[in-house]
């Protein structure tokens, strides 16, 4: 593709012309929330405006930054979250930094597509999605045991019992249907502190969290036919 020199003139302008924009944004909200970290700023096809990526949460700003937008942006042709989207994609992971050995695996079908969930044994929404995860075959999930005891506080304790059981998926799934806890004391070497600082590192924040083999990130409980969708857009 060849450019005009108008046509170059102009890319040209505008690259700069946002460069200029990402300098003053910068330096007016260094000044306004010291010792922030702005990981990124970037022109948005709305309204003007500017992403910021500051401290794992996103806001907008005009051009200045004399003027802070928080919230959602929603798309309403096709009612998409635009921002959450967004911090999915800024928020994604590594698949090959997971430790995978510290998770439950639970192989159904030829275990072709790959799934991590971060899930926390006494979250009601981590319950009504494994119940969603029975409906779908050829995958393999990786479940780690994250427990937030700030919420559920018997939920630790929990969490190394499944673990230390002979048999931890079966433990698993016992506990989920029916809170059949296993008869052990939870001592044996176990990876629950392990993954509670690892979710702590990835910002993990709600249970059920859902990382699919490109490394992207989505929180919350989803339906089958949603999650089948996400499986085959976020493949590796």
């Amino acid at each position: 593709m060849k450019f005009t020199p108008l046509a170059l003139a102009a890319t040209l302008m505008f690259a700069t012309a946002a460069q200029a924009n990402e300098a003053v944004i910068r330096k007016a909200l260094t000044q306004q929330f010291p010792g922030a970290n702005i990981a990124s700023v970037q022109k948005t096809p709305y309204s003007g405006l500017f992403e910021v990526y500051l401290d794992d949460q996103l806001i907008y700003v005009d051009g200045k930054a004399q003027y802070v937008f928080t919230g959602d942006v929603i798309d309403l042709k096709n009612r998409n979250n635009l921002t959450q989207a967004r911090l999915n994609q800024l928020q994604a992971v590594k698949w090959d930094t997971l430790p995978l050995n510290n998770a439950l695996k639970t192989v159904k079908g030829n275990g072709a597509r790959k799934l991590v969930v971060f899930s926390d044994v006494d979250c009601p929404y981590c319950r009504k999605f494994e119940a969603e995860l029975t409906k779908v075959d050829n995958i393999t999930v990786y479940t780690f045991l994250y427990p937030i005891e700030g919420l559920h506080p018997k939920a630790v304790q929990a969490s190394k019992q499944i673990w230390c059981a002979p048999d931890r998926n079966k433990a698993w799934n016992d506990y989920i249907s029916n809170g059949s806890v296993p008869k052990n004391d939870g001592k044996c070497a176990n990876p629950v502190e392990a993954t509670i600082a690892l979710g702590n590192k990835l910002r993990v924040s709600g249970t059920p969290t859902l990382f699919f083999a490109n490394g992207q990130r989505v929180p919350g409980m989803v339906p089958a036919a949603q999650l089948e969708k996400l499986l085959a857009a976020n493949a590796k």
